[in-house]
């Protein structure tokens, strides 16, 4: 348990009133939903992403093709603004040399 959790709602939350907190509280949980499913997605495109490495290095080609990651980082700008490009970095580096 987080010790912001032995708190008062309003505490936990930074609200100033019950129902604030409330909704808040809710959100929050949904938040922490959303981050678990996107945590699983990236674990599984880390596991996509080795398959395609170990079949690229196979065959005699290089581990990274970096004109793919180019339309992946061009895809999350276009998506999510500058902040996506970093977000897509991220991500690429987390999905590389796992082979």
């Amino acid at each position: 348990m987080y010790k912001s959790q032995t708190l008062p709602r309003t505490e936990q939350t930074g609200a100033r009133t019950e129902e604030a907190a409330g909704l808040i509280g809710h959100a929050r949980e949904r938040i922490d939903s959303l981050d678990d499913r996107i945590i699983g997605l990236i674990q599984e495109r880390m596991a996509v992403s080795a398959v395609i490495q170990e079949a690229r290095i196979g065959s005699g080609g290089r581990r990274v093709n970096l004109s793919r990651e180019m339309e992946v980082l061009a895809h999350y700008r276009d998506a999510l603004g500058k902040p996506g490009t970093a977000l897509a970095m991220t991500m690429l580096e987390l999905c590389r040399g796992r082979v």
